[in-house]
């Protein structure tokens, strides 16, 4: 904490974390539902990235997905596959006129 409160105000990036007491807890590492702290403590993840780690840190299906994008490339700068299926499924999902 002494090195971040050189580098960013309060050593923290959020208001929640600056609130946490005696001090913010420092996250190593995360599997699941858990948290581990840089002291080994383990934690129950209450917050799952404010909601959309619905499956957990690390779930299976999620980094399997990652990984065979991250094969493919990760940001084109031009027409693909993956933004026209993208936006597909948004027009099933969010009924709105079309033009």
């Amino acid at each position: 904490m002494e090195r971040a409160r050189t580098i960013i105000p309060l050593g923290v990036t959020s208001s929640s974390r600056a609130a946490q007491r005696p001090a913010p807890i420092v996250v190593a590492r995360a599997q699941g539902s858990r948290l581990y702290d840089i002291d080994g403590n383990e934690y129950i993840d209450y917050l799952a990235g404010w909601g959309p780690m619905l499956l957990g840190h690390q779930a299976k299906p999620v980094v399997d997905a990652v990984r065979a994008q991250l094969e493919r490339g990760e940001i084109f700068g031009t027409p693909h596959e993956g933004e026209l299926e993208l936006a597909e499924r948004i027009v099933r999902l969010v009924p709105a006129p079309r033009w």
